[in-house]
């Protein structure tokens, strides 16, 4: 029996006098694909920041394999949980630079070969490793940021319009990768998409519209 790896419950968000998400309650099992799609403004984003323990809910309750997210450290919750922005956040000069950065935060040795293999993976060669953060183009740079999250594997993966800065190759590109993740590696996905094709992939969608779910479309 597959068990659950994310919950909330009665899950509420409000910011300047903004009610944003309102009474949401859903599980995700662990290995599900999960597309999240409706309006601009209905609250998409804010709920994977609020599962990403980025941002705190006014009431309600997420739990992460059965826990309150709120009781593990967030250097222990974010090894687990990984946020993507949809425009990439790279730092330091070098492609190495990033890809270092998980490693010494753990105090341990780069694992080149790892990086290099992941890198192969994405499409990107080890010619990579020293290229400068600015000579990358979007595609290249989101590529880059899956690498770095990827050297020690997430549980869950939230992903918040991942492609929909990039053109039609490097999307489907991103969009191979993550489908490989999730079948290959058993990651589980929330992916917040307005991609019809995408969310369409995927085994359950929810719509979110006014703060609230108004569909929970089930495999």
């Amino acid at each position: 029996m597959t068990n659950t790896i994310i919950k909330t419950e009665q899950l509420s968000y409000s910011a300047n006098d903004k009610n944003i998400l309102k009474n949401i309650s859903f599980q995700i099992k662990e290995g599900d694909l999960i597309t999240i799609s409706g309006p601009s403004g209905s609250g998409k984003s804010t709920l994977l920041k609020l599962i990403a323990n980025m941002i705190r809910p006014t009431s309600g309750d997420i739990y992460f394999n059965g826990k309150k997210i709120d009781l593990y450290s967030s250097t222990d919750y974010r090894k687990e949980v990984s946020y993507f922005f949809q425009n990439p956040v790279l730092f330091g000069e070098t492609v190495r630079d990033n890809l270092t950065f998980p490693y010494e935060i753990r105090n341990l040795s780069f694992d080149e070969p790892k990086a290099i293999s992941l890198l192969e993976s994405v499409k990107l060669t080890s010619d990579y490793l020293n290229k400068s953060i600015d000579s990358l183009s979007g595609g290249e740079k989101q590529r880059i940021a899956f690498v770095r999250n990827l050297l020690f594997q997430p549980k869950v993966l939230l992903l918040d319009e991942v492609t929909s800065a990039l053109d039609h190759e490097n999307r489907l590109i991103i969009y191979d990768i993550i489908h490989s993740l999730n079948q290959n590696k058993q990651i589980t996905i929330l992916w917040v998409t307005h991609n019809e094709e995408e969310f369409l992939s995927s085994n359950q969608q929810l719509i979110i519209n006014n703060g609230m779910i108004k569909e929970d479309i089930n495999e």
